[in-house]
């Protein structure tokens, strides 16, 4: 399996979903796809709900992130919503020891790879360089710089190919990163040293206020070949084909065949970070229409038609959400702000001497504050 997109011209937003990979339809009918079925052949009813109960834990994970910025608790938040089958499906896909490169978005990669509730909020609240130790998790820091994160990962690939292990590296980005030299220079590492990594394009539909049909006139699944590089476009808002999607990339790169790229179509439902107002460049139609789409009503309607959704099992993944909910809420709410000085203490692993003049500067500059209070006081 290679591409299963046509290089038609993209016009439509409303209407450019229907060349892609996909085995569940918005209404909930699971479909046939040979290339894609033989991947997901494991994946019964239990599983199912399991990838269901993700969906909703990182949606409500996400609301919370909302809410608390709207209250002051965090600085900024990045919304996800709608986005949850893409990024649950192909962290799903992953194996424990692989190594995910995700970019500010991807909370559901965080917390498929086993993130604590404090981890979603404390570096958006500005307690943190970073939440969680990547090796912990196996995850990268979230990077803001638009696309960086693709020459990380296969820096870390070409790593793996050195030391003779069979770990795969996971690039994710938005439709808006393509256009970044970062993830095109990356894939021509990728492709040229055959690099055991797989980007994830997310195509959200939007790079902040510009929509995806103005800076890519075709698929963006259809550039990859270009670098040598096989590719898929899948439904991003159907979790079954994401996770599918994702082992067959990483079998592909496992096996010792080179990288490959996935165009998760999907779109962004919320802004793209709570500074932003969407209503400004999109209307209310469009949104609309990919609400229709909603991942997890989605699986919702397939478990229902197999007869494995039921009142019992939506009140125990309610009360699973309610739960995280109030440990996310807590995790922000009871922060302790450190003392400024020791945003200088884990920027290196070791101390140096311009470590230690630029604590000096720091600290004459925070000086100054308490000297001009106590020349007010008096």
């Amino acid at each position: 399996m290679t591409m299963t997109h046509t290089l038609t011209p993209m016009a439509d937003l409303a209407t450019d979903t229907e060349d892609v990979a996909r085995l569940v339809t918005p209404d909930g009918e699971r479909i046939a796809d040979p290339e894609l079925d033989r991947w997901v052949a494991d994946v019964d009813a239990p599983a199912l709900r399991s990838l269901y109960r993700d969906m909703v834990l990182l949606r409500r994970i996400d609301t919370e992130g909302v809410a608390l910025q709207r209250q002051g608790q965090l600085a900024l938040w990045p919304p996800c919503q709608g986005q949850e089958a893409t990024q649950i499906g192909t962290a799903r896909g992953l194996r424990a020891d692989d190594f995910a490169f995700p970019s500010y978005r991807e909370t559901g990669v965080a917390f498929a790879r086993g993130a604590q509730p404090a981890d979603y909020v404390l570096a958006w609240r500005g307690e943190e360089h970073s939440t969680y130790n990547p090796y912990d998790l196996n995850t990268a820091t979230p990077q803001i710089i638009i696309g960086a994160q693709a020459l990380h990962a296969v820096g870390y690939a070409m790593g793996i190919q050195r030391d003779g292990t069979d770990q795969v590296a996971a690039a994710y980005f938005g439709d808006g990163a393509t256009s970044q030299g970062d993830v095109n220079e990356a894939m021509v590492f990728a492709s040229s040293y055959r690099a055991p990594v797989v980007f994830v394009c997310s195509n959200n539909q939007w790079a902040i206020s510009e929509p995806v049909a103005v800076q890519a006139r075709f698929p963006i699944a259809g550039r990859a070949p270009g670098f040598g590089i096989p590719s898929m476009r899948v439904d991003g808002n159907d979790v079954l084909a994401c996770l599918a999607a994702m082992r067959w990339a990483v079998d592909n790169a496992r096996r010792g065949n080179g990288p490959a790229f996935l165009e998760a179509v999907t779109y962004r439902m919320g802004p793209h970070t709570t500074s932003d107002d969407p209503s400004r460049y999109r209307d209310k139609e469009e949104v609309e229409r990919w609400r229709a789409r909603d991942p997890l009503t989605r699986i919702e309607a397939l478990l229902r038609n197999q007869g494995e959704f039921d009142d019992e099992f939506a009140a125990s993944v309610a009360a699973d959400a309610d739960a995280l909910a109030a440990e996310v809420r807590a995790a922000a709410h009871g922060a302790v702000t450190r003392a400024p000085l020791t945003v200088l203490d884990d920027v290196y692993a070791e101390p140096h001497s311009g470590l230690d003049e630029q604590r000096m500067w720091f600290g004459a500059y925070l000086d100054g504050f308490a000297a001009d209070a106590e020349g007010v006081a008096r």
